[in-house]
């Protein structure tokens, strides 16, 4: 299960064809970054470069050249080097990468400073992001001050931002990126069961994420979209909590927000369950909110509907049952919109999903809600969160942190949850963890 290179093609010939003819795009890999000293984190390839070439080497430079015919994308990559290889493994070399990418060439990326200006010679635009990548930023602008002050310039091109083009494009997936998809929130909800079964009294929040990291590394998921969340009792009232170092309590809730990494797509899953398997009745009180807010919105993801339509849908609910458990007084139409609701609800119902966990893609157009279309993708997570130290609320619900997190594909047929493998209703969190129970008591 793989993106082809016919449709890295594809995808390049979309983005030419919205291109002025006189114009050139730079698209830059990531770079390797330093972790200390003179060691790197684990690399991990820039999104718009990996999305036009999948090619995942650093030191590597796409341009694009719309015009004749199809135009011509063309690669600047490393050169093979066998006692560099024996030290940090193999590289492709601009030949066979030119040919595993569907390229027309491919250059050492040594020769940029002898080839590169020249193909900006007589643009009209430079389609490029700046501000992300310092060093070639001033290397590009070397570039141009250099043709404009050749004589007889008529001056350098324009740079202009690639984003709004190239964005617009991943916001839109194909049927084989939503396959990968479904098999990062397939793999992330098993990580979900596990560490669900695993949680009891006495273990750290540290537990349950190695629970998870165990299990997606298991199933060919080696990176993390993101840091894991695991937040017990009042940790999960802390929206991008990430010390995951405390002790988990019976009588606590634990919210749990992970996912992972498969093959450059992105899962974005989260349960929040009773640390000893059961639900109070204040927890399940609110919980229920929770999801029957989540319901509402997935309800609402449908073509011609608008971005904030789900999240509209989430309010009302969460809303009228904060009411119904005496945390909000008043009408309802009142409390929706004098915002009284985000007291205890005070983030917006979702996020693109894709390469990135908060993935590219405008909210609005124009000034408006953007409309929902066949081929998005996104996350549905409402949640509430009620202060420990609010006394304006009976102690029963204070310290309660409850987010219920999906990932949603809107299909030409309606909206498809990838992550429904992650158990969410009471009855089968409880029964998963009572079985989890069982089973670490057959192996003691």
């Amino acid at each position: 299960m793989t993106i082809s290179r016919a449709e890295y093609v594809r995808r390049r010939q979309r983005l030419l064809e919205a291109l002025p003819e006189n114009s050139l795009v730079i698209v830059p890999s990531a770079r390797e970054q330093l972790r200390s000293r003179d060691t790197y984190f684990p690399f991990r390839q820039d999104s718009d470069f990996s999305y036009l070439t999948g090619f995942a080497e650093p030191e590597s430079l796409l341009v694009m050249m719309p015009g004749r015919q199809q135009g011509e994308s063309l690669l600047f990559c490393r050169e093979r080097d066998t006692e560099k290889e024996m030290w940090d493994g193999p590289r492709m070399g601009p030949e066979q990468a030119a040919e595993n990418c569907g390229l027309c060439d491919a250059f050492p990326i040594g020769d940029l400073d002898d080839i590169l200006p020249g193909l900006m010679e007589g643009r009209y635009y430079i389609y490029y992001t700046t501000g992300r990548f310092p060093q070639l930023d001033r290397r590009l602008q070397g570039y141009l001050s250099a043709i404009a002050n050749a004589p007889g310039s008529s001056g350098a091109p324009e740079i202009v931002s690639l984003d709004p083009l190239l964005h617009d494009l991943r916001l839109f997936k194909s049927a084989a990126e939503i396959r990968l998809m479904a098999r990062a929130a397939e793999i992330s909800a098993q990580g979900h069961c596990r560490a669900m079964a695993a949680c009891k009294p006495g273990l750290s929040e540290y537990h349950l994420e190695a629970e998870f990291l165990h299990s997606c590394m298991a199933a060919g998921a080696r990176e993390l979209a993101y840091p894991s969340i695991v937040g017990g009792g009042n940790n999960a009232l802390v929206m991008h909590y990430c010390s995951n170092s405390a002790p988990l309590k019976s009588g606590d809730l634990v919210l749990m927000d992970a996912g992972c990494e498969y093959r450059g797509y992105a899962a974005d899953i989260t349960r929040t369950y009773p640390v000893n398997g059961r639900f109070s009745g204040a927890q399940k009180a609110v919980y229920e909110i929770v999801l029957a807010g989540q319901q509402a919105a997935i309800d609402n993801i449908v073509a011609g509907n608008d971005w904030d339509q789900p999240h509209l849908a989430s309010v009302e609910v969460i809303t009228e049952g904060l009411k119904d458990i005496g945390l909000l007084q008043g009408d309802l139409s009142g409390l929706i919109e004098s915002g009284a609701y985000r007291r205890f609800y005070m983030h917006r119902v979702g996020h693109w999903l894709g390469m990135d966990v908060h993935d590219v893609g405008d909210y609005k157009v124009h000034g408006q809600w953007r409309q929902l279309e066949a081929g998005m993708v996104m996350t549905v997570e409402p949640g509430i969160y009620i202060p420990a130290a609010d006394d304006r609320v009976p102690a029963k619900f204070r310290g309660i942190g409850i987010r219920i997190e999906d990932d949603v594909a809107l299909l030409k047929g309606g909206p498809q949850v990838l992550s429904s493998a992650a158990p969410k209703t009471v009855a089968d969190i409880e029964h998963l963890m009572r079985a989890g129970d069982l089973v670490q008591e057959a192996l003691l």
